[in-house]
């Protein structure tokens, strides 16, 4: 059976790099979903220091910040801010506090939307300020193991091995789980469905409405319920438009907002010109595979039944492992996905900053085929040494050699290897 972290509340990984960048940063932003500890990291972070603390989700501290910005953020010491998101003006008092007195670690700021990108206010703090993403648990936070995939194939290449003794029926109880601290630690699954409903209510609610004005709300929810059931397939606005209805530019105004509020993530698509059949549409994967799921109204064993929607999220639940577990990679690495219009498709591309790549094939059975190898196969041949290794993740137990750089290894490998 799956794991719960005991007394765990923060992801891990964050602490380090938080803590790393108070120390030499004079601004240090943490954005993120709601629910996935944000707030939590920072009260553990500035535990040890007389900050002074200013949530913004309180009505009477958004009017006194909009009222008089310059003395809200006047403090001596660290200051944290909760939610700067509600008043982004806020950013230019930061500005001028920081550059009179440059010591780090004068502001650690919270944020649950990248509005700050959208308002371009986050210029006035170049070379002032560093954003740490924080996601929903990764599966080696959830179990206390190392989360070092990346690092390891880009350095053992296909001499990697791992064996696991995870079984289909546990992976798909993952999947459905998540990764919020809340879904993890409610072992009952109506509890957990309840707390996934009233998730996504809120974050139409409040965060989307706080970033853009909806003509029509129960747009926005068919819209997620579309991206759900299309959970890493390509992301074509004129399809997604034209299926409810919506201009396409309206759709592509929601889809942005979605991406913006934590909720999906856009993979790019990666081509190297070594093709001139290479797509460019990038695809989705939701940033928590429990909301998916929810949507989908799927429980573990339902999953797993013939039919069931097993592939396609667990696919989005393997990219989502893979991006979360590049934001702590030793190896600057970035994650793109596969296709030519042949419909030859690799699921994740994996390039490093020297033209390095891996390639990431997700397969919901537990045995793996030659087919399986064939868009590893198409890059192979068009990357030559270029190819680190081509891998098929799988629900089996055992990693096996195909051939040339081509393994197929257990999907548990993402986290539990070292």
């Amino acid at each position: 059976m799956v794991n719960t972290p005991p007394g765990r509340v923060v992801p891990r990984h964050a602490e380090k790099a938080v803590a790393e960048a108070l120390g030499d940063t004079r601004v240090v932003l943490i954005n993120g979903a709601r629910q996935c500890g944000k707030s939590t990291l920072v009260r553990q972070m500035a535990k040890e220091e007389t900050a002074e603390w200013r949530d913004l989700d309180r009505e009477f501290m958004r009017q006194g910040a909009k009222s008089d910005p310059e003395g809200f953020v006047d403090f001596p010491g660290m200051m944290v801010i909760d939610e700067i998101q509600r008043v982004p003006e806020l950013l230019l008092a930061i500005k001028a506090q920081v550059d009179d007195d440059p010591r780090p670690g004068r502001y650690l700021l919270t944020g649950s939307a990248r509005i700050l990108g959208l308002r371009a206010l986050p210029d006035t703090l170049a070379g002032r300020m560093e954003t740490i993403e924080l996601w929903p648990f990764s599966q080696g936070e959830i179990d206390s193991t190392p989360d070092g995939f990346v690092d390891a194939i880009f350095t053992q290449g296909a001499d990697l091995r791992h064996m696991s003794l995870i079984s289909r029926a546990d992976y798909a109880e993952r999947v459905v789980r998540g990764g919020f601290p809340e879904a993890v630690t409610r072992t009952n699954a109506r509890r957990r469905q309840r707390f996934f409903d009233s998730y996504l209510g809120d974050l139409v609610a409040r965060d989307v409405h706080e970033l853009s004005s909806i003509e029509r709300v129960p747009d926005v929810h068919a819209l997620i319920r579309l991206l759900a059931a299309r959970s890493g397939q390509l992301l074509v606005r004129q399809s997604i438009g034209r299926d409810l209805g919506l201009p396409a530019s309206t759709a592509a105004r929601y889809l942005s907002l979605l991406e913006e509020v934590y909720l999906i993530k856009r993979i790019p698509a990666w081509s190297r010109n070594l093709t001139s059949r290479a797509i460019s549409t990038a695809k989705v994967a939701f940033v928590d595979s429990g909301v998916a799921a929810n949507l989908l109204g799927v429980d573990a064993r339902g999953l797993v039944r013939p039919n069931g929607s097993f592939g396609p999220l667990l696919e989005g639940f393997v990219l989502m492992e893979l991006a979360r577990q590049l934001t702590w990679a030793e190896s600057q690495v970035d994650l793109y996905h596969y296709r030519t219009k042949d419909g030859v498709e690799v699921d994740a591309v994996l390039e490093n900053r020297r033209g390095q790549v891996v390639g990431v094939e997700v397969k919901a059975a537990s045995t793996v085929r030659a087919e399986d190898f064939r868009g590893l196969r198409h890059l192979a041949a068009r990357l030559g040494d270029d190819l680190v290794a081509g891998v098929v993740l799988h629900t089996g137990g055992q990693t096996l050699p195909f051939g040339d750089r081509m393994l197929a290894m257990p999907v548990s490998a993402l986290w539990e290897v070292g």
